[in-house]
């Protein structure tokens, strides 16, 4: 009897690289599979950049080691590498000249038309890696899904209009995404 199952090629982050680097159309690595990121939309750009604003506003107040960055490659071992909306690296070890070489302290993906890799496979693939917070924005249904994985498994569930704590940083940080649209 013959088997059904067919070969699927699983790249490594060094084949990833080598069979991108001349593409226009972004990409990730999800377990080994090459993956095409839809391009984001102005308001995705744009409460991307309030949330980055934010989060350094609160480092520079603050200090700390903590770099909150944007559409920086993060490879979380050799099968996965994502691209985050917005994330907040702590480890300055794990920066080379291209990308965070491990789990960010946080993640924030919007949702865009790839819904099911930010709710299923990234959220799986965060948890795992060691992402200690993610934040899930849903601007459609202005909904925002929030994972702090050292306390629990389950989310807590955040309107636009209500301030989400951050965390990571003990909750002296705490972001209204409706305030981050009106700038």
């Amino acid at each position: 009897m013959g088997s059904t199952a067919e070969y699927i090629h699983r790249y490594t982050a060094d084949e990833y690289y080598a069979e991108t680097e001349q593409l226009e159309q972004r990409t990730e690595l999800l377990d080994g599979e090459i993956v095409d990121m839809a391009s984001p939309s102005i308001r995705h750009q744009e409460l991307s950049a309030e949330m980055l604003t934010a989060f350094r506003t609160f480092v520079k107040q603050n200090g700390g080691k903590c770099r909150p960055l944007a559409t920086v490659d993060v490879k979380l071992d050799d099968l996965n590498i994502v691209v985050p909306d917005v994330m907040i690296a702590c480890d300055p070890e794990k920066f080379d000249e291209q990308k965070y070489n491990g789990a960010p302290d946080f993640v924030a993906e919007i949702v865009s038309s790839n819904r099911s890799n930010d709710f299923d496979r990234k959220l799986w693939l965060y948890r795992r890696s060691g992402v200690r917070e993610y934040w899930i924005i849903d601007p459609k249904h202005e909904k925002v899904l929030v994972y702090f994985f050292e306390e629990t498994s389950c989310p807590e569930v955040y309107d636009f209009h209500t301030p989400i704590p951050v965390h990571i940083w003990e909750n002296r940080l705490t972001v209204t995404i409706a305030e981050l649209e009106r700038v």
